[in-house]
């Protein structure tokens, strides 16, 4: 992908708040992503609990616990660090989240590419 893609207005993520989904284009197919404000950075992951394909959030954009410290997979319970995407619990056996490149400028989140790798 050449240059950067808007996601959302930088005020639409709040710390600890609810997410922004969109989409990427991960091997070669359309993929669900989303974007949270975590300890006053941006990241931005591929929306697919590392356990299983399934999407984290349990209602749009609600990706973190009751404490506001991990994202959870909905689904299985897997919690992952906000800023990194590595799991710590559940079943996701020390595999994480894909992590998308994003920046903040000019009052807005850009993703910066979609090149993903799985880990």
């Amino acid at each position: 992908m050449a240059g950067e893609r808007l996601i959302c207005a930088a005020e639409a993520l709040t710390e600890g708040g609810d997410g922004v989904r969109f989409t990427v284009t991960h091997g070669g197919e359309e993929a669900p992503a989303f974007a949270i404000r975590y300890q006053g950075r941006v990241h931005a992951y591929l929306n697919r609990c590392a356990h299983r394909r399934v999407e984290l959030d349990w209602e749009p954009g609600r990706f973190f616990d009751r404490e506001r410290r991990f994202l959870i997979c909905a689904t299985h319970g897997a919690l992952y660090e906000p800023s990194s995407g590595r799991c710590v619990a559940g079943p996701c056996a020390g595999r994480g989240l894909v992590k998308l490149e994003v920046l903040e400028k000019n009052n807005a989140v850009f993703l910066v590419s979609e090149d993903t790798t799985e880990r």
